[in-house]
């Protein structure tokens, strides 16, 4: 095979003296999880921005500065060489201050990619000194001829703690996924945030449909080893598995004094952004009529139930969680694709990336919750949403918890084959009434071919429900000739300030046509 023939990469660009060492190696999971296995023995130490020279640090590098550096794509790893991927570095400085090592690995050989400041443009941009080769980078991103021959595209980037974002066919960025998440939304603790510190790129053979590539994920509490098989496509498909190694508790207090035992341990994390929608009661003074990268967390229930919770941006925080055994999958999904819903020519929120995730093996998904977090925000700027998995029993200090799943990253909800039977919400609307201001009404949109068989003299019955905290005093189904969907109205009446739980769902006799609409009502 090609790939046998091992690639000094450097070699061909640098001259002997840029040279970094490479060792006989065969790179696997194993290989990166005995790393893992020996760093989490010992204390916690974050990749060291010492080193980094001053004049990158974000107190004197700002954003405007850090934009004026570009990678040259002339000089891709493996750009020159007629193979199916290219990767290209994000320069390190501005809030970028961590280095992360990257190497290169053939099926025998691993090689460290050392930083080489000849590969960036810096354009108007005057360095005073030469930054050293051992800096490291912020990141890398990810090109192939993902929507037609001979075009090199974004397939995804990797920069920022554990973040990373893929695209499939004819989509824009918007969601992130990351590695881990470790106490998210908790409210009586600060959030830790793991970052990938070392990365192993696979070079792919000629011809090759996916990408193979490994990571070492750091923290306080725990370190981790992954791998990423990434299939690019319509739906481009990321595999993912890893091993997590927790610390032992004197490890983090040498680190944290005070750090309180992790809470929640946030497997196959995303992260989104819903500032306003079709739903939101709030609204704020801007020209496009909704501004979301997704508008809904779509969930498979283990017991089969599919639900369907449309995003919000409250006004303070909100943490839900769905508890449920053997969750089928999850995920943060953009269904309104409609351009006239967005209006915007500059920011593609109708092409924007739904991620679904399919729980593939391993520990952690026999029984848990699925947790949804929504910060408040009055901009589109902010991820401010967060969906992730929480198992119900913790891996215990330096066993390996394996897991794994699949990530779909994809804007059409039947390639996806996310369709599951069950006919959908296709929008929600809330606002109060003009009779009673104290109660609110939901409007909610269904549709699908179940739903379309059925006439208004052979009308669905909509089943309601909302917690003790308030009451539901009408609710009635009416057929929309406009969409030919059927609508719910629903007027309910809190009994008091706190939030709501609401569900609904569309039946005919004992079937159940759709899937679940839930909702959490916080008062405005």
């Amino acid at each position: 095979m090609k790939r046998l023939a091992f690639c000094v990469l450097i070699a061909a660009l640098l001259p002997a003296t840029k040279l970094a060492a490479y060792e006989y190696a065969e790179v696997n999971l194993d290989y990166v999880a005995k790393k893992a296995l020996e760093r989490a023995q010992k204390p916690f130490h974050p990749p060291s921005s010492a080193d980094l020279p001053d004049f990158l640090r974000s107190d004197k590098m700002d954003y405007d500065k850090y934009r004026e550096i570009e990678f040259r794509r002339e000089d891709a790893l493996w750009g020159n060489e007629p193979l199916p991927f290219r990767v290209e570095f994000f320069h390190p400085g501005y809030i970028f201050q961590e280095p992360v090592r990257i190497n290169e690995f053939t099926l025998t050989h691993v090689q460290p990619i050392r930083f080489v400041q000849d590969w960036f443009n810096y354009r108007s941009l005057k360095l005073p000194r030469q930054i050293p080769a051992d800096t490291g980078y912020a990141g890398f991103r990810v090109l192939c001829q993902l929507n037609q021959s001979n075009k090199w595209d974004e397939l995804g980037s990797f920069i920022g703690a554990s973040y990373f974002r893929l695209l499939g066919r004819g989509q824009s960025y918007g969601q992130s996924a990351r590695g881990l998440a470790l106490d998210c939304g908790e409210t009586d603790r600060p959030e830790e945030f793991p970052i990938f510190t070392d990365w192993w790129l696979g070079k792919p053979s000629q011809g090759e449909d996916r990408l193979k590539l490994y990571a070492i994920l750091d923290s306080v509490s725990c370190v981790g080893a992954y791998k990423f098989v990434i299939i690019p496509g319509d739906t481009t498909v990321a595999e993912v598995e890893a091993v997590l190694y927790f610390r032992e508790g004197d490890k983090v207090r040498m680190v944290k004094p005070d750090r309180k035992p992790i809470r929640t341990i946030g497997m196959a994390p995303l992260s989104s952004m819903y500032w306003f929608g079709k739903a939101s009661e709030r609204r704020f003074d801007d020209y496009r009529p909704e501004v979301h990268d997704t508008d809904g967390l779509l969930m498979q229930m283990g017991n089969g139930e599919i639900l369907w919770r449309p995003l919000t941006n409250p006004t303070k925080l909100s943490h839900q969680s769905f508890v449920t055994k053997d969750i089928a999958g999850f995920g943060l999904i953009q269904r309104d694709r409609d351009f006239a819903s967005y209006q915007d020519l500059f920011n593609a929120y109708n092409r924007t990336p739904s991620v679904w995730i399919r729980p593939t093996g391993g520990d952690g998904w026999r029984e848990g919750e699925v947790h949804l977090v929504e910060l408040a925000t009055t901009n589109e700027f902010l991820d401010n949403i967060a969906v992730f998995w929480n198992p119900k029993e913790q891996p215990q200090p330096l066993k390996p918890f394996h897991f794994s799943y699949s990530l779909l990253w994809g804007s059409n909800e039947n390639d996806m084959k996310l369709n599951f039977g069950k006919d959908r919400v296709i929008a929600t609307r809330v606002g109060v009434d003009p009779r009673d201001p104290k109660v609110r009404v939901f409007n909610i949109d269904f549709a699908g071919p179940r739903l379309k068989q059925l006439s208004e003299t052979n009308k669905p019955q909509a089943i309601t429900s909302c917690s003790a905290n308030a009451a539901i005093s009408f609710s009635e189904v009416f057929y929309n000739p406009n969409s030919q969907s059927w609508r719910v109205v629903i007027k309910l009446e809190p009994h008091n300030q706190d939030p709501v739980d609401i569900r609904c769902t569309l039946q005919k006799g004992e079937e159940v046509l759709t899937e679940t609409w839930t909702y959490h009502w916080s008062p405005p």
